[in-house]
């Protein structure tokens, strides 16, 4: 494994990195400000809670450091949609961030993110997958995104 930070350590990072560099970004306003962000907090919230009951219910593990340590490969309800839906949760929440704080410098930090999270976690973690389950993750990669 390439990362020995929990993503909700390398998320809570990244949020706070949005919301101590709005002072050098252009601040935007709108009137529906407050509402779009819980909106797109609450989305975010929605998949993280839904994938780790989806963890639980297949029980298998949930710890994003140890994915060797995995008994089964999800794949069905929101994996059936993105093959990694607890970081597409972690997006969500930082754009929730981004949209209350700081919208353009905060963009351009969950992007980081994304990149940030697709290599040093979710590379080392597909590899992990195609070792323990390589017949169902080749086949579930095939058809299945990697974000959305």
């Amino acid at each position: 494994m390439n990362t020995k930070i929990p993503p909700p350590i390398v998320t809570l990072i990244f949020g706070l990195c949005i919301y101590f560099s709005g002072p050098y970004f252009p601040e935007y306003i709108f009137s529906m400000v407050n509402f779009l962000s819980g909106l797109i907090l609450f989305v975010g919230v929605c998949i993280l809670i839904v994938s780790a009951a989806s963890f639980r219910k297949h029980q298998t593990t949930i710890n994003p450091l140890k994915p060797e340590q995995a008994t089964s490969l999800v794949i069905s309800g929101v994996f059936s949609f993105s093959r990694n839906p607890m970081y597409l949760g972690m997006v969500f929440i930082l754009i929730s961030i981004s949209v209350k704080f700081n919208l353009l410098g905060g963009l351009f930090i969950t992007l980081l993110f994304a990149l940030f999270i697709t290599k040093f976690q979710i590379i080392p973690e597909e590899a992990a997958m195609n070792k323990l389950f390589p017949k169902e993750f080749a086949s579930y990669k095939k058809n299945t995104r990697r974000w959305i």
